[in-house]
C-alpha cells in the first residue's frame, strides 16, 4: 500500500485527534456527517468511511446508524493530562523511594 493511499484518511483521524485534543470535540461531540467531512478535506465519501473505521478501532468515537459518529467518553479525556499525572505519581514514588533509601543509608554510616 502506498503512501499516498493512507494520507487522506490519515489526515482525518489525526484532524479528529487534534480537536478532541483540543476541546473542539468534547465527549459525546457529534461529528459532522461523511458528506461535511468529505468536503471539508476534499475527499471521497470512502476515505472518510476509512477514517472512521480507524477511529472506531482507536475508541475515539462510537457511531449510530442514522444518528451519526459520536466522541466516546474515553476520547474526551485528555489524554496528555492522564500521562502527566502518571508521571506525576511515578516522580513522588522515586523521590519517596529515594528519601527512605538515604534515611536507611545515614543508618548505616555509608
Amino acid at each position: 500500500m502506498s503512501t499516498e493511499a493512507t494520507q487522506p484518511y490519515q489526515r482525518i483521524v489525526q484532524g479528529v485527534r487534534d480537536k478532541i485534543r483540543s476541546g473542539q470535540l468534547p465527549a459525546g461531540a457529534k461529528l459532522p456527517s461523511t458528506r461535511e467531512l468529505a468536503e471539508e478535506y476534499g475527499v471521497a465519501a470512502g476515505t472518510v468511511q476509512r477514517a472512521l473505521t480507524e477511529l472506531r478501532a482507536a475508541g475515539l468515537v462510537y457511531s449510530h446508524q442514522g444518528r451519526g459518529s459520536f466522541i466516546t467518553e474515553a476520547a474526551g479525556e485528555n489524554n496528555e493530562d492522564s500521562t502527566a499525572r502518571a508521571l506525576k505519581a511515578l516522580e513522588e514514588q522515586v523521590a519517596a523511594l529515594t528519601a527512605r533509601l538515604e534515611k536507611i543509608e545515614q543508618g548505616r554510616g555509608d
